[in-house]
């Protein structure tokens, strides 16, 4: 541990909770530098939906480094894009009659969202975003300001405009439609809240505190 306080920068998150050195990850467990086995509830964040290091997709990523693919060529066209793009469109497109074109943004979600505020605004004319109470989108400005929590929040510097806030499913209570409200306020001009440009939401929130919105509310 002792490199890592020396040298490593105290901008950490997930590292001041988990005060160990792994060395080894396998499907759902995380593996210590003394050998001790952890169930890993955080996987990336969400990114390892298939657990770290599953063996098909190993497999796969040694093979393609052995033939010396392409591993960085920023938006030019590859072979293994272009085998992406056919298998994206064969079975998810096609299937559901969706005549969509693929953006490739980033890899992490902030990215993505940035990409979505500034197609919106640009589209529409548009700058209010609504948003959602206990939501999290990303720590990049404008996905900061869309994000509910006071501690990432604060540390913009700035301020973070062009988003209304709305109840999420179930904030206000059982029993309470939080969408009458979103309702109410989109249809009466007097209301403040400005016409948005997109309306960005999380079927499920999980760093705001795993709130899972009905099928009904959605």
């Amino acid at each position: 541990m002792k490199i890592f306080e020396e040298i490593e920068s105290e901008v950490q998150c997930y590292a001041r909770s988990f005060p160990r050195v792994f060395n080894r990850a396998k499907g759902e467990f995380l593996y210590d530098s003394e050998g001790n086995q952890y169930l890993d509830f955080l996987a990336g964040a969400g990114t390892l939906n298939y657990g770290h290091n599953n063996t098909q997709f190993k497999q796969g990523l040694i093979d393609y480094i052995e033939e010396d693919g392409v591993t960085h060529g920023l938006d030019m066209h590859t072979l293994a894009k272009g085998g992406f793009l056919e298998s994206f469109s064969e079975k998810i497109l096609k299937p559901r009659g969706l005549e969509y074109v693929v953006q490739f943004t980033g890899p992490t979600g902030t990215n993505a969202v940035e990409a979505a505020i500034k197609l919106a605004r640009n589209i529409t004319g548009r700058e209010n975003i609504i948003a959602f109470t206990n939501g999290f989108h990303g720590v990049t400005l404008g996905s900061l300001a869309l994000t509910g929590n006071s501690h990432h929040r604060q540390a913009a510097g700035t301020g973070l405009n062009g988003v209304s806030r709305m109840p999420y499913d179930g904030y206000l209570g059982d029993g309470i439609d939080s969408t009458s409200f979103l309702d109410k306020v989109m249809s009466d001009s007097s209301s403040g809240i400005d016409k948005p440009a997109a309306v960005i939401v999380e079927t499920v929130q999980g760093e705001g505190g795993i709130n899972v919105a009905s099928f009904e509310w959605l």
